[in-house]
């Protein structure tokens, strides 16, 4: 008897040290992510101080969106400074009138390419895009047009964010893209720049999907332009895993109908 009380001792011990360890280590990381949210907090008031010097009219933006240029440069104020500089020199040119009207996009839009529903399980906005529907040989715009409707997308998007959200899930679906009519390498490396260079820190994840061994060939020309923070967060997706895979981040009242879930499919002129 006295050998299973001894035994049921040493169990406790065992048990309560374990518990104290795992309970000292918690601390430890709440403790660390406190201070790295206050160095955080100093960089971006260093940045703004910075970026404001340069650019009076940094003052109307908010922290959140310094935030997320210091982050996109690793928390170097110098370099998320040039990158954000850069972004506010881009958009009074690119962007003159504040926004891009639908008038300028129209070619585009009429491809019916580009749909926006539903929110992913972090509460992200759902955003589904059609390679095969992306058509610059017949868009009269060409790249400079196509240019317009990726910001024109992108402002509709961040507009839609939930509030205390900051970053959308992408799913680009590359069915049938490939051939003559849709090919577009140099439109894919404009959207590209656009995203990262401009609207840093707003892509949560984007998966690829009906990927074919065309798209592969000019996806090996595309790779090196894109950052490593972007490169993260591209998922392929087996086609016999669609649907278990998209539904590891999206409930399925909320997946698009075309990938088994529930959620029909609003143009995002129409969102």
């Amino acid at each position: 008897m006295s050998r299973i009380c001894n035994r049921l001792r040493e169990c406790r011990l065992v048990w309560y040290s374990k518990r104290t360890k795992n309970q000292m280590a918690t601390e430890d990381q709440f403790e660390e992510t406190k201070e790295m949210e206050v160095m955080e907090q100093k960089k971006v008031s260093l940045m703004r101080a910075f970026v404001e010097r340069q650019d009076p009219t940094s003052k109307d933006v908010d922290d959140l969106m310094i935030r997320r240029f210091l982050r996109a440069r690793g928390l170097d104020i110098e370099q998320g400074s040039s990158l954000f500089l850069k972004c506010l020199k881009w958009r009074r040119s690119f962007v003159p009138n504040g926004l891009i009207s639908e008038s300028e996009i129209t070619s585009n839009l009429a491809h019916k390419k580009v749909f926006l529903q539903g929110l992913d399980k972090r509460g992200r906005p759902i955003v589904v895009s059609f390679g095969s529907k992306h058509l610059p040989k017949k868009e009269k715009g060409g790249v400079e047009e196509f240019k317009r409707f990726v910001v024109y997308t992108l402002d509709r998007i961040c507009a839609r964010m939930p509030a205390g959200q900051e970053k959308f899930v992408a799913i680009q679906d590359m069915e049938g893209w490939g051939y003559y009519s849709n090919s577009d390498t140099r439109g894919c490396l404009a959207a590209l720049s656009i995203l990262q260079d401009n609207y840093p820190e707003r892509l949560g994840k984007m998966y690829l999907v009906h990927v074919s061994s065309v798209f592969m060939a000019a996806w090996k020309l595309v790779y090196p332009f894109i950052d490593s923070n972007t490169k993260k967060k591209i998922v392929f997706v087996e086609n016999k895993k669609l649907k278990s895979t998209l539904l590891e981040d999206i409930d399925e009242s909320q997946l698009p109908e075309i990938y088994g879930g529930k959620q029909p499919l609003v143009p995002i002129e129409e969102s």
